[in-house]
């Protein structure tokens, strides 16, 4: 029997895709069939896709990960970004459908955030997880930082306005303003691979470290992995003497711009905030806007 995690199953309401939800038993029978794999128990921790082990017909551990559809059809990046990576940073991908939109995927260890890394151990770890995926790439279809800044734009504005005003308006003029500075700042020349969801639940234990999964796949200023790092653990920027320091540190360490990877963090931390308060996953979608408010404080007060 499929049993679907509930933030998943909230997440394809919220974006429309409830008939998939009802053909999630049938279309996993069918990629049993097809790939000659035999799928197990559903992993609880995401939030965007069905993610089952598997095990396929040589005893080989795997994972089974399938997407949800999207109003815009087929979406391939995660695909591209695996390819590119080819292991390195990312799982291994073993087979993928892109119609079905399925995924094929090489069995990691534990998330980071089962192994319960102390703050200043995960902060080290995730950027050396990103910094391995970070590559110059040719030929891809995937979209740049300035297109990513130019959607979040619309979704903070238009995802406020129909939550009713989850945080104050400052917060969204704030975010708004650093997304347009990102968005200007974007050059095709500097722009990397960058994986686009990096934190700790994406990150699972590998032979080498840590592998980053779930990557959403951009061409884009390496600062911006960086600054999805720096909106997660919204109660250490609550309790920090310096909200600014932990953007400065990880600049210094991979040599990198920490103004970049703040104004991203910034964007990153509303948005995200957002989509929590819309899929009801509480209380992190709370906390990371009062978190933005905090802030929206500290700039006040300077």
């Amino acid at each position: 029997m499929v049993s679907l995690p509930e933030v998943v199953r909230n997440r394809a309401i919220a974006v429309g895709a409830t008939q998939w939800v009802d053909d999630l038993p049938d279309l996993v029978d069918s990629i049993e069939r097809d790939w000659g794999i035999e799928v197990g128990a559903a992993f609880d921790e995401g939030t965007e896709a069905f993610v089952a082990a598997a095990v396929t017909e040589d005893g080989t551990p795997a994972v089974l990960k399938l997407l949800l559809p999207r109003s815009g059809g087929i979406d391939d990046r995660e695909a591209v970004v695996l390819r590119l990576a080819n292991g390195d940073g990312c799982p291994l991908l073993l087979r993928e459908d892109s119609a079905r939109q399925a995924l094929l995927l090489e069995r990691l260890g534990p998330s980071m955030s089962k192994l319960a890394l102390p703050y200043h151990e995960r902060l080290p770890a995730l950027c050396d997880a990103a910094q391995r995926i970070w590559r110059p790439v040719t030929d891809c279809a995937l979209p740049s930082g300035a297109v990513k800044a130019a959607w979040l734009i619309d979704y903070i504005t238009t995802t406020w306005e129909s939550l009713d005003h989850p945080c104050s308006e400052a917060v969204v003029d704030h975010a708004i303003n650093c997304a347009q500075r990102r968005l200007d700042a974007h050059d095709d020349e500097r722009s990397v691979l960058v994986h686009g969801d990096v934190h700790q639940w994406n990150a699972l234990q590998s032979d080498d470290g840590f592998k980053l999964v779930d990557p959403d796949g951009l061409l884009a200023e390496a600062e911006y992995d960086l600054g999805v790092v720096l909106r997660e653990d919204p109660e250490e920027l609550l309790a920090a003497s310096d909200p600014f320091g932990t953007a400065r540190w990880m600049a210094r360490r991979c040599g990198l711009d920490a103004t970049a990877i703040w104004e991203w963090g910034v964007v990153e931390r509303v948005s995200t905030g957002l989509m929590c308060a819309q899929i009801d996953l509480q209380p992190v979608g709370g906390l990371m806007l009062v978190a933005a408010e905090h802030v929206i404080g500290v700039l006040s007060a300077d």
